[in-house]
């Protein structure tokens, strides 16, 4: 019998529309935005066995070369409420903890987060040391000071409270408290670092995050500049996710208006750019072993659940925290928000806008010194979430024709919270680009955000550096959407152009 002619592109997506929409009722298949093409992806992936050849992105790929097949979802234990802190002291009894290592920073220190959680470990009859020296934006040396502590003490559990930075560099110590011998480089992202594995079980760390902002109490990224680049970078493995995670709204209150601003920047783009990165079945190549699949994989149905619920919380909340500090439930879903975000990008990966921010951070000591207010420390700031943020309207405006039904979900958020009377549906695909630019831009400016490069001190002459910066952040531009078959240097230079102001 002869074989029957196989359907085409346009006949098969037909039909996955109409079955699909009339039996599958979940947020994620609701959608028409992702499922047709999410489903399709992954069938074509699943009959290639990896080897797909519906590759969407511009690279330049080698049809031989595997594709992923597969995306994992992973991220800490959660627990979320008023006052909850409180009870690290009895978790960490339960646990026959020995000696709680407890890392936190100097301001945090004399506020009400870590006043319970020392109180809970005292009145659970915990040993515990603490070390109030971390950095904000830490870089090596404050990470070889807070691991030098560690291996001082040897403790058996470790605590974290604070932001990003508190929990990260708790992280640091954590690991190499169980790999005394080995060189900071050893595990930090490759080029930059060696990239090892992690083998061993780390110990069981709490992380109590005091802002709105990192999600670093859901991952296992930790992240510090590295000053012989002036860039940014990091360690990535889920093996040094906290344990637990408590998500307590009270411990935000004390932050001042522009750490809520910058930390709730750094959710908008954890939640923009892990649902705009590359799918995770286009990811190259496909890991030899299990245990060598990133943490950082692409977008996939899963992530996009997080992603898409912490943009539109943090598009609706964001603005209102920064208008009235005094506003707790606005307060409490940011907090919310940066969870949710962490468990997206934490899956999904981040891709331009986080991996343009490190050298912006780093090459601002030596550049443009630039200080940002409402922040106590002794030494030229970008704050992360301002960093990120600087190139935003850019990094959209070229990534949209990547995928403009994705890109044009995004703008549609912004104008359901901030409308401007375009309605976005009647846009064209090839002008989505420049609107979502617009409205980021407006969402910015409404946050009182520097407006672009130029103002925090660079300007043109400082492109080439800021690239070079940018090149070795392979861990996130792989997940960038929209290079064309070279390391991005064109691109991104075209990118950071664009940011210079908006």
């Amino acid at each position: 019998m002869p074989r029957p002619p196989v359907a085409s592109r346009s006949t098969v997506q037909s039909l996955l529309r109409a079955t699909h929409r009339t039996h599958c009722g979940c947020p994620i298949c609701a959608s028409p935005l992702t499922a047709p093409q999410d489903i399709l992806a992954a069938a074509n992936a699943i009959r290639s066995g990896g080897r797909s050849k519906q590759l969407n992105r511009s690279y330049a790929t080698p049809v031989d070369v595997p594709t992923e097949y597969a995306f994992e979802v992973a991220a800490s234990n959660l627990r979320f409420g008023e006052g909850v802190t409180r009870e690290v002291g009895l978790d960490f009894k339960n646990q026959n903890a020995r000696k709680v290592g407890v890392f936190t920073d100097k301001t945090v220190g004399k506020l009400l987060p870590m006043k319970m959680a020392i109180e809970s470990l005292e009145q659970a009859g915990v040993k515990y040391e603490v070390f109030d020296r971390t950095r904000v934006e830490p870089n090596q040396s404050s990470w070889e000071d807070a691991i030098s502590f560690a291996k001082e003490h040897d403790f058996s559990h470790f605590l974290a409270v604070g932001g990003g930075s508190v929990i990260d560099t708790c992280k640091v110590a954590n690991l190499f408290t169980c790999y005394p011998e080995a060189e900071l480089l050893d595990f930090v992202n490759a080029p930059i670092g060696k990239g090892l594995p992690i083998h061993k079980t780390l110990r069981p760390l709490i992380a109590v995050p005091t802002t709105a902002g990192t999600g670093s109490e859901t991952t296992g990224t930790a992240i510090f500049d590295y000053s012989p680049l002036s860039a940014k970078t990091g360690i990535a493995n889920r093996a040094m996710r906290p344990l637990l995670g408590i998500v307590d709204p009270l411990n935000t209150d004390s932050c001042p208006r522009e750490v809520h601003i910058s930390s709730g920047l750094d959710v908008l783009f954890h939640a923009l750019e892990s649902w705009t990165a590359i799918p995770f079945d286009q990811r190259i190549p496909r890991p030899s072993n299990p245990a060598l699949r990133p943490a950082y994989q692409g977008r996939n149905p899963i992530s996009d659940v997080f992603s898409e619920w912490a943009l539109r919380q943090t598009v609706h909340n964001l603005p209102r925290v920064a208008k009235d500090g005094g506003d707790s439930q606005a307060k409490s879903s940011m907090l919310l928000a940066s969870t949710f975000a962490g468990i997206g990008f934490g899956n999904a990966g981040v891709h331009l806008c986080h991996g343009i921010s490190y050298p912006i951070s780093g090459l601002n000591y030596s550049k443009g010194r630039y200080k940002h207010t409402g922040y106590e420390v002794d030494h030229p700031i970008v704050p992360h979430g301002i960093s990120v943020a600087l190139t935003g309207p850019a990094v959209f405006n070229f990534t949209a024709p990547s995928a403009p039904d994705r890109h044009r979900a995004a703008a549609e958020i912004f104008n359901e919270f901030q409308p401007d009377g375009i309605d976005t549906s009647r846009i064209p695909d090839s002008d989505i680009g420049p609107l979502l630019h617009d409205r980021i831009a407006r969402f910015l400016v409404g946050l009182d955000v520097p407006r672009g490069l130029e103002k925090v001190g660079y300007g043109t002459g400082d492109i080439t550096d800021l690239v070079k910066g940018t090149l070795p952040q392979r861990r996130v531009l792989d997940l960038a959407p929209g290079f064309s078959g070279n390391d991005g240097q064109e691109e991104l230079s075209r990118i950071i152009e664009h940011a210079m102001s908006f």
